[in-house]
């Protein structure tokens, strides 16, 4: 009987409360957009758009993401085995094709090295707003070298891909 009374002694009322506290802040990350163009089609367009698209993208304006992302990366990777210098223009528009963001990437000839450009939104980066209402992205690359490449590689061509890495609060 008395080790009951001390087995009794020692407990404390649990408290879970704390349940309705607990936060959680995941990572997701996705590939947003994947555009290439052969040396073929770069060749034709000296001084003119070798691509000008405009890709549906409401994955970020959706309320699931928006009400919760905090702040993120974009990564944009641009591979060129084209003899030819390009400038890339990436646009992210909300749903009435306002431009929200800009980002301009000079694409050197090969022999290249991948290039690789983080954009921060949120607290240290660009505001987190723009990713937020963004419905579209409109990608447009330029060829500002002529119609003359002729690069040795297999099949020479021109890639811009990116991804993005957001953190999302999750409260329960």
């Amino acid at each position: 009987m008395l080790s009951c009374l001390t087995l009794y002694s020692c407990i404390e009322d649990q408290d879970f409360n704390q349940f309705d506290e607990i936060g959680v802040t995941p990572t997701v990350e996705a590939s947003i957009l994947y555009v290439e163009a052969p040396e073929s089609l770069v060749n034709a367009s000296a001084q003119a758009n070798v691509i000008n698209q405009e890709f549906n993208f409401d994955a970020f304006s959706s309320d699931v993401f928006s009400k919760r992302v905090l702040d993120g990366t974009i990564t944009y990777i641009v591979e060129n085995t084209t003899e030819s210098e390009l400038n890339v223009s990436i646009e992210l528009l909300d749903v009435d094709g306002n431009v929200l963001d800009t980002v301009i990437i000079p694409v050197a000839p090969a022999p290249m090295e991948m290039q690789q450009i983080d954009i921060a939104y949120g607290n240290s980066g660009r505001s987190i707003d723009i990713i937020k209402n963004t419905s579209s992205i409109r990608v447009e690359a330029t060829n500002i070298s002529g119609t003359q490449s002729a690069s040795t590689s297999a099949e020479p061509k021109v890639i811009l891909k990116s991804s993005g890495k957001f953190r999302l609060e999750i409260i329960q």
